[in-house]
């Protein structure tokens, strides 16, 4: 899996290399209260002047990975155009 991990961050770093640091749990919850998925994947993706946070559940660990990073991609991309300038805010 840290292997898998690995490789889903290089996919991210081609989308900005201003990543400092990035922290990913895979865990197993406890299964007295057995609600959605198996597993548990937790990604902090820490970048200038933000940290994003992905949290992502469910029976297929790869699956679960996969998911978590691609959630995350969507985070990053949002932020970078964010911070171009590319989204337009609108006046309350």
């Amino acid at each position: 899996m840290e292997e898998a991990a690995a490789a889903w961050l290089e996919r991210l770093a081609h989308i900005s290399d201003r990543i400092q640091h990035c922290h990913v749990w895979i865990d197993l919850p406890h299964q007295h209260r057995h609600r959605g998925g198996l597993f548990q994947v937790k990604i902090n993706l820490v970048i200038p002047g933000a940290v994003l946070a992905v949290v992502q559940d469910g029976d297929d660990v790869h699956v679960v990975l996969a998911s978590a990073f691609l959630a995350a991609r969507r985070q990053l991309q949002d932020h970078l155009q964010i911070r171009r300038g590319d989204v337009k805010h609108h006046a309350a």
